[in-house]
């Protein structure tokens, strides 16, 4: 096995594998994540917040969710690298704008993009909750339980920061622009490669991409619009 994930074959592999973990996890965060636009009062927020901060197999989860994320952004880094380098000197490039997708030529930059998009999240809102604490974060009573209000710290930074509002949905849009090619690629790699899956793969590949980029930008839009 270690000789296989050495290989470019497996290093691709490991990369599609964790890639489609994240892609279950985006899904997951993104439904928890509406609950802020269908409850102004942030009772239903608050309460999926709470699940997912106590549940035991997602606090199980959490050390594999970041080990995942690290095998993904250093396995894309090396996979791009060895491509870079693979290429002769001189290579005369075709025209990619016809051969490929604009996202699928520059997977590294909008993966560097979201990166930096994810770590002012996690400074914004995780390390927050999870390490420092927040005035915002003092407790409430729901539904007979106390927990954390956390519907308050994300909701009071998406009303008053437009700044946050829009990196937040400029990062939304190339998450979903790297979902374009990596949801079929990661597929493609693991097997399914013949012409009929792969045109299937496409489709389904944009649909959830188009999802996941409106599903994250309708949240500071709607908290930037109502309030």
């Amino acid at each position: 096995m270690s000789n296989f994930l050495t290989t470019s074959i497996g290093r691709k592999f490991l990369m599609s594998v964790t890639g489609l973990f994240l892609m279950m996890f985006i899904m997951v965060h993104l439904t928890i994540n509406l609950l802020l636009i269908f409850d102004d009062s942030g009772d239903l927020f608050n309460q999926g917040a709470h699940f997912m901060a106590t549940n035991p197999a997602i606090k199980i989860m959490e050390p594999v969710l970041a080990l995942g994320f690290l095998v993904h952004i250093i396995w894309s880094l090396v996979v791009s690298l060895q491509n870079m380098k693979a290429r002769p000197i001189g290579y005369k490039q075709l025209n990619n704008s016809q051969s490929s997708s604009w996202a699928s030529r520059n997977m590294l930059i909008l993966g560097a993009l979201i990166f930096v998009f994810l770590v002012m999240h996690i400074i914004q809102f995780f390390w927050k909750i999870k390490v420092t604490g927040d005035p915002l974060l003092q407790h409430v009573t729901v539904g007979g339980e106390e927990m954390e209000n956390t519907y308050a710290l994300v909701a009071t930074l998406f009303k008053e920061s437009l700044l946050y509002s829009i990196a937040y949905v400029v990062g939304a849009i190339l998450l979903g622009m790297h979902l374009v090619h990596g949801f079929w690629s990661a597929f493609q790699t693991i097997g399914f490669a013949n012409q009929i899956w792969l045109k299937r793969l496409k489709v389904v590949g944009a649909v959830f991409a188009i999802i996941i980029a409106i599903g994250f930008s309708v949240i500071p839009l709607y908290f930037q619009i109502k309030f």
